[in-house]
């Protein structure tokens, strides 16, 4: 029996963490202050204490060397976790991220493997400026080699963190600070989520909505709306995993409600919204009624001023106003 209680998302990757490193003694954690500290945002807490400095260990902050370290590690036996404290990071490192892990497994013709899955945390819309707030997910999406995980509750992220850290492919596991305390329901028993399984988080038959992170929230929160006062029954899809992409669960829900809005956080060109929409348009447009509605990050960098993040973010009334759109 499935005991259930209510935790929050920093409380549930934690979690993960710490009974995949009691289960599997060559788990370790590296990144920038996840020791002492136990992490910016208490996701390491009490890792350290438990499993020691040789298992969680703090690095200088040079992400292109600690990122090496964890490739090397994860080629010659250990399944590191190595966390890169913000997006904005993750360019100090491209060149072992795209160049290495993402493809020694392919250059090598399968004789390496690279298990090593890479945390961060995305800050948009703190008012931390241009170079602190960027999502950066397209760029991975992109790169051959490489899963891509984008969980937006307590549950999704224990379930797809430790099937991440069981994972023999190199994983980019993108966590929503905003999200870190928003509580939900998380088993106590040992459950896992498996990549390239979309989730329903609201059934419906007029209009589809599928978004990612923080902004299936967004995206709830909408629906609930334009069911209230438009009598438009939304149903709302979160692919929790970009690679591999549930593509099966996003079309057939378009061909039930004959139409799309995408919600993304990444910025509107070359985003994941243009990519959802142009499988749809592909493989589904025979059922559409009308065009297909992006909701995305204005093509701008992050600015500080509150009210010019609220400009450039998409919010729950930029979805409510797009899905009028095609009603």
């Amino acid at each position: 029996m499935n005991t259930q209680r209510e935790i929050n998302m920093a409380e549930a990757l934690n979690e993960a963490i710490r009974e995949e490193m009691r289960r599997d003694t060559t788990v370790i954690l590296m990144g920038e202050d996840v020791g002492f500290l136990g992490g910016v945002y208490g996701v390491s807490k009490g890792l350290l204490d438990e499993f020691g400095p040789e298992r969680v260990r703090d690095t200088p902050i040079s992400e292109d060397g600690f990122v090496g370290a964890g490739i090397g590690a994860a080629i010659t036996g250990l399944n590191p976790i190595v966390e890169i404290m913000y997006p904005d990071f993750l360019p100090c490192a491209m060149n072992q991220i795209t160049n290495h892990m993402a493809k020694l497994h392919y250059m090598t013709g399968g004789q390496l493997t690279v298990p090593l899955t890479i945390r961060t945390a995305i800050i948009q819309g703190r008012g931390s400026g241009a170079d602190h707030a960027q999502t950066l997910i397209p760029w991975f999406v992109q790169t051959p080699g490489l899963k891509v995980v984008v969980p937006s509750t307590p549950y999704d992220a224990k379930g797809l963190l430790k099937t991440a850290i069981r994972d023999k492919a190199s994983v980019m596991f993108f966590e929503t600070a905003k999200l870190y305390l928003i509580k939900g329901p998380v088993p106590e028993e040992e459950y896992l989520i498996p990549f390239g399984e979309a989730d329903v988080k609201r059934e419906g038959t007029d209009l589809t909505i599928v978004a990612i992170c923080n902004l299936v929230r967004e995206a709830l929160e909408a629906a609930e709306q334009l069911e209230d006062k438009e009598g438009i029954n939304v149903e709302v899809i979160d692919p929790r995993t970009l690679v591999p992409l549930d593509k099966e669960t996003i079309i057939n829900s378009v061909k039930k409600t004959n139409k799309l809005v995408v919600v993304d956080n990444n910025h509107l060109a070359c985003g994941v919204a243009a990519e959802i929409a142009a499988i749809v348009a592909e493989d589904a447009f025979d059922y559409l009624d009308g065009p297909i509605m992006r909701v995305a990050t204005l093509q701008i960098p992050e600015p500080v001023a509150p009210p010019l993040i609220k400009l450039m973010l998409p919010n729950k009334d930029k979805i409510v106003a797009a899905a009028k759109k095609l009603f």
